[in-house]
């Protein structure tokens, strides 16, 4: 068996140095334990540029970081008008999705809880349609009727078609 200077087998070292590189894609994928206080640049620095940036009453910008396969995380963090960070949190939830009513705008629902994973077009009911996938023990995703004048209409949850049990030709 060939080994490596440190009298390791090859394939042992290559499985280390694979296992080293997943836990550091999985240590970037949420975002650092960001102390209160963190400046914009530094939260900037460590998960790269926003995918959105929302204005909050009194100054303050939340800037959103949608993150994973899927585009099933999507952290937002919340500025003041110095610049400070004030708090973070994951978004995509069914306490955050509990908390979008009928009649707001898609301004308020982006700010709330991001863009979504998907968009499309229910064209019979002249409505768009927005669907957030999100981790939960069920297969299922969150999905907004959005009319002609960018106000939400109805919303609800739904099989994600993404999941194999979800599929017509799944033997489920």
């Amino acid at each position: 068996m060939r080994t490596g200077g440190t009298g390791a087998p090859l394939s042992a070292r290559a499985a280390l140095c694979m296992l080293l590189l997943l836990l550091a894609a999985c240590a970037s994928y949420g975002p650092p334990k960001l102390a209160a206080g963190t400046s914009i640049a530094d939260a900037r620095a460590a998960l790269g540029a926003p995918t959105g940036e929302y204005p909050l009453a009194g100054g303050g910008r939340r800037f959103e970081f949608a993150r994973g396969p899927y585009g099933k995380h999507t952290w937002m963090l919340d500025y003041d008008a110095q610049g400070r960070l004030l708090e973070w949190n994951q978004v995509l939830s069914v306490a955050h999705f509990n908390e979008i009513l009928p009649g707001m705008s898609t301004d308020e629902v982006l700010a709330r809880i991001g863009r979504p994973s998907e968009r499309g077009l229910l064209p019979f009911q002249h409505r768009d349609l927005w669907s957030y996938r999100y981790e939960g023990p069920f297969c299922l995703w969150f999905q907004l009727g959005i009319d002609s004048q960018g106000h939400v209409v109805d919303g609800g949850y739904g099989p994600d078609p993404a999941c194999d049990d979800a599929r017509p030709d799944s033997p489920l």
